[in-house]
């Protein structure tokens, strides 16, 4: 049977890293169908599969579509993921928040928890913050047990979008030129500065951002025991965010320990060596696949149940678009 493959959004910064990611993974696709708004239809956008032209969404459209990729908006996605899986057929593999936190829709993050999607049509993506922390964290967790784990995100531009990558682009260069610096996307000029606002502030006095990285992370690892605190911070560069991590664990852990279960993990790069200055940086992990992990100390709070570590990771990769291409893989393994 041939094999349709729709990505809504496509001219979306994370849509455009989807078709890419299929390529480049060799999904076996006989037909990769672009979508996006009536504003966007009609539009050529070059890709490896040769020229696209994006077609309109529309509900009937995709689900001709075995894996439907979306890259849109929550509420965009809650109109309409649920009436396309209705068809009984197309998976739907959703980007956005829309459904992260119903408790009968799987979240995953597949080297963690594929089982949770065994059967199921829709399917959450994570966080792009989550999913880059939880590749570093669950080969921690199923060898020494979390107990808390303490989050301080450096998140790049792109997190808000190909618009928030312009608006740094051009806010920069507007700084350079003496030129008054403008903001939309972002609370506050980004340029130079860091912003500890992302997303809407709740009533505890964390963002939204952050609460998704405690959510998550207890949905994705399946234990709300684990307790998670975060502070999200979005800095002046333009893609792959990175992550200062303290944890306590149950278990005495070592750094060598720790080392050797992340060196062991599917997905990550141990990148650990502060006398030949190797450690994770947000511009080597760009347009890689893997999270680096690095700069592992012994905890000075939490002694030799404790650990420090730093992570990297391409947010639009591991985050978004490489995260829903290997859940689809995993789907089309389930369907065989």
């Amino acid at each position: 049977m041939p094999c349709i493959v729709g990505v809504v959004g496509a001219t979306g910064a994370v849509g455009e890293e989807m078709v890419q990611v299929l390529f480049d993974r060799k999904f076996p696709a006989d037909e990769v169908i672009l979508f996006a708004s009536e504003r966007s239809a009609g539009k050529t956008l070059k890709t490896d599969y040769g020229d696209k032209t994006v077609e309109v969404f529309s509900v009937e459209a995709v689900q001709k579509c075995d894996f439907a990729l979306m890259a849109v908006s929550g509420d965009f996605s809650k109109q309409y993921s649920p009436e396309i899986v209705k068809n009984g057929k197309t998976v739907v593999i959703d980007n956005s928040s829309a459904f992260r936190y119903h408790d009968e829709i799987p979240l995953v993050v597949p080297e963690v928890n594929a089982d949770a999607m065994q059967g199921q049509l829709l399917i959450a993506n994570p966080n792009c913050t989550t999913a880059i922390a939880a590749m570093a964290l669950w080969p921690i967790h199923q060898k020494y047990k979390l107990k808390k784990v303490i989050v301080s995100t450096y998140q790049a531009a792109s997190g808000a979008g190909a618009a928030g990558m312009t608006e740094l682009f051009e806010g920069t260069k507007a700084h350079l030129n003496g030129e008054e610096v403008k903001n939309e996307v972002f609370a506050h000029p980004l340029p130079f500065n860091v912003i500890p606002h992302i997303d809407a502030f709740q009533p505890n006095g964390y963002t939204k951002e952050e609460m998704k990285v405690v959510w998550e992370t207890q949905k994705i690892f399946g234990s709300k025991e684990i307790a998670c605190s975060c502070t999200a911070v979005r800095i002046p560069i333009l893609r792959a965010h990175s992550e200062a991590i303290t944890i306590e664990t149950e278990e005495v852990i070592t750094v060598e320990g720790a080392k050797e279960v992340l060196e062991a993990a599917p997905g990550v790069d141990v990148v650990d060596d502060p006398a030949a200055k190797k450690y994770p940086m947000p511009m080597n992990a760009m347009s890689k696949y893997n999270v680096e992990a690095g700069r592992l100390r012994q905890s000075l709070i939490f002694g030799d149940h404790g650990l420090d570590l730093f992570v990297s990771g391409d947010q639009l990769l591991r985050g978004a678009a490489l995260n829903a291409v290997i859940i689809a893989e995993y789907k089309l393994k389930e369907a065989k």
